[in-house]
């Protein structure tokens, strides 16, 4: 067994003390070698978090006699004449990142994702481990590992382990909930008025709507550990058998805003359990903590699972339709807002986000697996819908991967994810994953028609902004300057400006605060627009083409002349009235 001890002299500075203590047998071959992971799940980029570790000392812990050791890379150590030895690995870690996949440490709570701070030793991370927190009296732990002791918990195995975040306080409140005989913990820290009634109904629907859909659950209990930050965060990372989710501002949670961020998070990583940390890509199988684990099917991982994020609160009735349309309207928005789309499809965006997934990077490169992904699975749904009567839908494909895939542990591929959506829409879907997963076709037709069948319509607004619908640029005003964020490909603002232009007059009038007003002045839609550029004035012509509207806004709304048919389908759909 692996021990693990965690504890902080000083909350203060944010460090806590990492001890790892573990046996050598006498016949190890070789150097030791200890390993931390330089990513964690759920956010498919190189982390390093080597950056947060201070001051390693490796000794015998018997004799507390140092032990010889080296850095091989910038998160992996070579430890010398380790055989037959009781090795203890000692190190600052430096807990201070509040967010959903981070750690914290303060006098108030000790907050540890594993990932970020316990190193293994390679070679042994099937090793059952044990972990030991060195709390002040009265602090409770909420963790989704099992507790064998005053504050000592158990795991099966490293990725055991670090797929558990904790929360240590004294200030926990907790309340539990019963789906289908399966216990879950809705765990809060933070100042918060929670309403626990309403919170616990409204998770208790979501949660049977989502085992109802799958048939099973792969854990058997559940751990929602929630951190109400006093200012606006939001944020989750789906576990094992738990998730993390920062969210704030902590009054307003049972606000309508926050809270329909709330229940939209959790619906979102409970639905993870089984997608992504159970039906795993077989690229994931097991973990590689120390590199890269590239696989081209986070558009069904992210995709699928934004997609029935929100879906299932409706369907559930925890979301009025109303409700739903606006936070499906807000995905539409997001990947309409990038002309991205044109340039990189599903499956490579996929692989990009171990290249810059999660930064906003160069203009128009890349799309999004969460909002296209998303988009694709609505039009994926319904056209199983429509193509079986409502006989069967995603629910199908999904629970296929669960039954085939999720629960007996093996990875699926993409042309696995292929072969069952194909079985289950009972027609070959090659043209649809050709176009909209390894291509770049345009989703408003087949979108616009598989809505119809449902009684929706997928509306185009005009953007009324001159800069943005007219012309096709986006400014922000910083210290008093208008300057240039965006530009769309091929629009008139492309022919004349560029990024990070300061826009300081139209037509000879002084730009303050007023741009789009002088932009809207001049019939013939000409203007003369003086800029500094790089520090020098210029100025040049912007031309507007009055066939050409940019940065349109689509929506999704019920037609009002719905069919019986079509109303029909649409309660099948959402299990709502039309």
């Amino acid at each position: 067994m692996i021990h693990y001890y965690v504890s902080f002299e000083n909350p203060l500075t944010f460090y806590a003390q990492v001890q790892i203590t573990f046996e050598v047998p006498a016949t190890a071959a070789g150097a030791l070698e200890l390993q931390l992971p330089a990513w964690r799940p759920g956010r498919y980029e190189l982390q390093n978090f080597a950056q947060k570790v201070q001051r390693v000392v490796v000794e015998d812990a018997a004799s507390s006699e140092p032990l010889s050791y080296r850095k091989l890379t910038k998160d992996r150590w070579e430890v010398s004449s380790a055989a037959g030895r009781t090795v203890r690995v000692r190190y600052n870690f430096y807990a201070h990142q509040m967010d959903a996949g981070g750690s914290w440490l303060d006098e108030t709570q000790l907050y540890l994702n594993g990932v970020q701070c316990f190193m293994y030793v390679e070679g042994r991370q099937e090793e059952a481990c044990q972990l030991t927190l060195a709390l002040p009296t009265g602090w409770q732990i909420a963790c989704g590992l099992p507790q064998s002791g005053p504050n000592t918990l158990q795991a099966r195995s490293f990725d055991h382990l670090v797929d558990s975040p904790l929360i240590a306080s004294p200030t926990l409140a907790q309340h539990t909930y019963q789906a289908q005989g399966i216990p879950f913990y809705v765990w809060i820290q933070g100042e918060c008025t929670p309403d626990w009634a309403r919170i616990l109904q409204d998770f208790a629907a979501f949660t049977e709507e989502q085992l109802t859909l799958f048939g099973g659950f792969p854990v058997s209990d559940y751990h929602f550990l929630n951190q109400i930050l006093p200012y606006k965060h939001y944020h989750g990372v789906e576990h094992g058998n738990s998730t993390v989710i920062t969210l704030g501002p902590a009054e307003l949670l049972m606000t309508e805003v926050l809270y329909k961020e709330f229940l939209g998070v959790s619906c979102h990583e409970l639905f993870h359990t089984w997608n992504i940390k159970s039906i795993r890509p077989a690229e994931m199988q097991p973990y590689d903590y120390a590199r890269e684990n590239y696989f081209r099917t986070c558009y069904i991982a992210e995709g699928i699972t934004t997609y029935y994020g929100e879906y299932l609160l409706a369907r559930s009735g925890v979301r009025t339709v109303e409700q739903y349309f606006q936070e499906l309207n807000t995905v539409l928005r997001k990947h309409y807002d990038d002309y991205g789309r044109y340039n990189l499809s599903l499956a490579d965006a996929s692989m990009d986000l171990w290249l810059d997934g999660y930064k906003p990077g160069v203009p128009d490169r890349k799309v999004s697996v969460y909002h296209k992904g998303a988009l694709v699975a609505l039009l994926l749904d319904i056209t199983i819908r429509n193509l079986s009567q409502h006989q069967r839908s995603l629910d199908d494909v999904m629970r296929r991967l669960w039954q085939e895939f999720g629960q007996p542990g093996i990875g699926y591929t993409e042309q696995d994810y292929m072969h069952l959506v194909t079985e289950v829409a009972g027609q070959d879907m090659q043209g649809y994953f050709n176009d909209y997963v390894y291509g770049t076709a345009a989703l408003e037709q087949p979108l616009a028609e598989a809505l119809a069948t449902v009684g929706c319509m997928l509306l185009i607004e005009e953007n009324p902004s001159a800069s943005e619908g007219t012309f096709g640029f986006r400014t922000v005003v910083k210290n008093e300057r208008t300057e240039v964020t965006d530009i769309l490909p091929g629009s008139p603002a492309a022919a004349a400006l560029t990024v990070d232009d300061e826009i300081v007059a139209v037509n000879g009038r002084r730009v303050a605060m007023n741009l789009q007003s002088l932009l809207s002045a001049n019939q013939e839609m000409q203007y003369e627009v003086s800029v500094f550029r790089q520090n020098k004035l210029l100025t040049v012509t912007l031309q507007a083409r009055p066939e050409q509207r940019y940065w349109q806004k689509l929506t999704v709304e019920k037609r009002p002349d719905a069919t019986p048919a079509q109303q029909a389908s649409f309660r099948q759909w959402l299990k709502q009235d039309f």
